[in-house]
């Protein structure tokens, strides 16, 4: 990796934190420059405009939530079990250094629907890429005979997807974990619900 790249990636992971925080809009130079200790020259030198550190501070923040539950995941053997590490994962989603600012997904949907095109395809592309990943699951689990095969398995990922969200989002503005227990512990008995 070259010093240019080395200093991109500093970049990156220095603001992505703040752009979960504090969104595009809240997320200022100042903010940048003091997070990295970087100047705003060496920024921009690395970045062509705030737009794009924005979209790279996102698709780092998603890949840190993908490649943990990823990690998660394969070390399991049965569908179930496989699909469960979303629940086990989201219970304790205020206690994960990465997660304390909020879903990157649903933090950056909720400001970029009408204000921002590009993160909002990031995160519609986010979503979809989750969205198949669950359904695949699904489908795996119902050809190994692990999961029922009279599952939907479109209707759970969907129920799945948003229960989570909508749960990290009342968690995350109350700041009580309580909605994250009692939402789990339905999405982990409705997994359990479907196994062969």
């Amino acid at each position: 990796m070259s010093k240019a790249e080395r200093t991109k990636q500093f970049i990156i992971q220095k603001t992505a934190p703040l752009f979960n925080a504090k969104g595009y809009m809240g997320t200022s130079m100042n903010d940048m420059t003091e997070a990295t200790g970087l100047t705003k020259g060496s920024i921009y030198g690395n970045f062509e405009n705030k737009d794009e550190v924005a979209l790279a501070a996102f698709e780092y923040n998603y890949n840190t939530i993908v490649n943990y539950l990823r990690q998660q995941i394969e070390v399991r053997t049965h569908s179930v079990d496989r699909l469960l590490v979303y629940p086990e994962t989201y219970r304790k989603f205020l206690e994960l250094p990465f997660l304390k600012a909020g879903c990157p997904i649903l933090n950056t949907a909720t400001e970029a629907d009408d204000t921002h095109p590009q993160l909002r395809a990031k995160a519609s592309a986010a979503l979809q890429f989750w969205k198949k990943a669950v359904e695949k699951l699904i489908h795996t689990g119902i050809e190994k005979g692990e999961i029922k095969p009279e599952t939907d398995a479109t209707q759970l990922t969907y129920i799945l997807m948003s229960i989570i969200e909508g749960a990290v989002m009342q968690a995350k503005v109350t700041g009580n974990p309580e909605v994250l227990k009692i939402t789990m512990d339905f999405l982990e008995k409705k997994i359990q619900e479907i196994r062969a």
